[in-house]
């Protein structure tokens, strides 16, 4: 098993363990996510959307009521927290989950109006930026990305304590984003008075 199958294995295993707590328990420190729907700007009639590491759903649901016209497929690697978003949603309409690894492996899928990658990329680890250069194969010409992740932290004991927990959080993911796409937002914002900073990012294919 070579270094990223042995990560996702990982990250299957941890998400077995928390998808049963994980909407409980979540929302506590998974800041930004309406702040980056909100600012998504309008989208062709009837847009195919991705939600790369829907996880339970939640940000596939308000995808769903920002543009509730689109076809929305969510992927994520892990089955336990897909069944939470089927009980919510099931495979139904316009909206699908699909069970799968996105960026460990060259994806045949149709082109997307958006892709969207919330709270995914700092749990990538050093497939990030892999995934990163694969979205772009999956835009449209006219394409968006949307992603809102951690960014950062001054308190190298809590970074320590995140990547225990699988989660990258050096700046590193921002700067990956501004490399790859044009920017039309790209902010950073504090919790918890500066323990962290999480940021959002919207862009489009450099020309």
């Amino acid at each position: 098993m070579n270094a990223a199958h042995a990560h996702i294995a990982r990250l299957e295993r941890y998400y077995r363990l928390h998808a049963s707590i994980y909407d409980a328990t979540r929302w506590s420190f998974l800041f930004g996510r309406q702040r980056l729907i909100k600012s998504l700007p309008d989208l062709p009639p009837h847009p195919r959307i991705l939600d790369v590491g829907c996880g339970t759903g939640k940000t596939t649901a308000l995808l769903h009521g920002h543009y509730p016209s689109a076809q929305i497929i969510g992927m994520d690697l892990s089955d336990a927290m897909l069944k939470k978003a089927r009980k919510k949603w099931g495979d139904v309409g316009r909206i699908r989950f699909v069970h799968d690894t996105y960026g460990l492996k060259s994806h045949t899928l149709e082109s997307f109006d958006l892709i969207v990658l919330s709270y995914s990329l700092a749990m990538m680890g050093s497939e990030a930026e892999l995934v990163i250069r694969q979205t772009r194969d999956h835009l449209t010409q006219n394409g968006i990305i949307a992603v809102v992740d951690f960014h950062d932290t001054p308190w190298r004991r809590f970074e320590r304590w995140m990547n225990a927990n699988h989660v990258t959080m050096n700046g590193s993911i921002l700067a990956a984003l501004k490399r790859t796409y044009a920017p039309t937002i790209a902010s950073t914002h504090k919790a918890y008075g500066g323990l962290w900073a999480y940021f959002n990012f919207v862009g489009r294919l450099r020309v």
